[in-house]
């Protein structure tokens, strides 16, 4: 497994991780808990050492799991959660739910006895929209966190560039979570150019673009009632992803398949630190976590990459 430092904050971070958002139970159709347990202590065995959740995931029950993979070995892992999302995933029509400091303090400390821990590594602001009073509330929740030790490093989710730019109106925006995978490039219009610009360290998401890009979906595929791509069959643009997948399967062979192609990808822009796929088996982690080995890109394939999936940067 290849390390990268995660931006300026002096964390050394394993260059694939471990999203733990499927684990969590509620949105990625049927999983068990003892399976997910497995999955993240494969992972770490093979060298990971970052593990991304949220308390909105399974709300709460990803960072119940997670803690009980990282007892007795904390400080060997880099545990990044996510604040902002709770209060609108329970009741969306309240607003605003994280407009005062003590508010997103007091969930980071929910957060914390989930995770059985006394301090979070990378703590994310999760509401990706560019709301004022709760942007500032962040900002100063986030200084208060800091002073006193208990994250090492603040960061917000969200694939806005306005709003990273306001996030970071003082400077001390330490890192970026971003969805970016062969099926979205926006990021490398502005995001990615600003972080690497400005020293900040960048996490991301959709790497597979939810299973997508690991060539197991085809125009037959069915997903379960409560799995967030139920609905994906009967969008126009599905049909036009499982097109480009395949035209992209030429790039594939027996040293690096169709998802260790589409992470290899992630991994060679200069401002990537850190790519989480999901993993609900050890063989999903095993297949995502040998990527880091795999064959970098060379020209050739930069060039049918191009060819294929330039449109998906607009």
């Amino acid at each position: 497994m290849h390390h990268r430092q995660l931006g300026r904050t002096g964390i050394e971070v394993s260059e694939i991780g471990f999203g733990a958002w499927a684990i969590g139970g509620d949105a990625w159709g049927p999983v068990e808990d003892a399976a997910s347990i497995r999955a993240m202590e494969r992972a770490l065995e093979l060298g990971v050492n970052f593990i991304d959740t949220a308390d909105v995931y399974g709300n709460g029950h990803s960072e119940t799991l997670v803690a009980q993979v990282i007892k007795n070995r904390r400080d060997q892992i880099v545990v990044a959660s996510k604040g902002g999302l709770m209060g609108h995933h329970r009741d969306p029509k309240r607003e605003p739910v994280y407009d005062r400091p003590e508010k997103i303090i007091s969930a980071f400390e929910d957060s914390l006895r989930r995770l059985d821990t006394d301090y979070i590594d990378v703590y994310f602001d999760h509401i990706w929209w560019n709301n004022p009073r709760e942007t500032e509330a962040f900002l100063t929740a986030f200084a208060q966190l800091k002073q006193e030790g208990r994250v090492r490093a603040v960061g917000v989710s969200t694939d806005d560039f306005a709003y990273v730019q306001h996030f970071n109106q003082d400077g001390t925006l330490d890192v970026v979570q971003l969805d970016y995978s062969l099926l979205n490039r926006k990021a490398e219009q502005h995001i990615l150019p600003y972080c690497l610009e400005q020293g900040i360290g960048v996490v991301v998401r959709g790497p597979l673009r939810m299973g997508m890009l690991t060539g197991k979906f085809t125009a037959e595929t069915r997903f379960p009632e409560g799995d967030v791509r139920h609905g994906w069959p009967q969008e126009d643009w599905y049909q036009t992803q499982l097109d480009q997948v395949q035209q992209l399967g030429v790039l594939t062979s027996q040293e690096r398949s169709m998802g260790q192609l589409a992470l290899r990808f992630v991994l060679n822009h200069p401002a990537v630190s850190v790519a989480i796929p999901g993993g609900k088996t050890p063989e999903q982690v095993e297949q995502n976590v040998v990527a880091s080995t795999r064959p970098l890109l060379d020209e050739k394939d930069a060039q049918h990459i191009e060819t294929v999936t330039a449109g998906t940067r607009a």
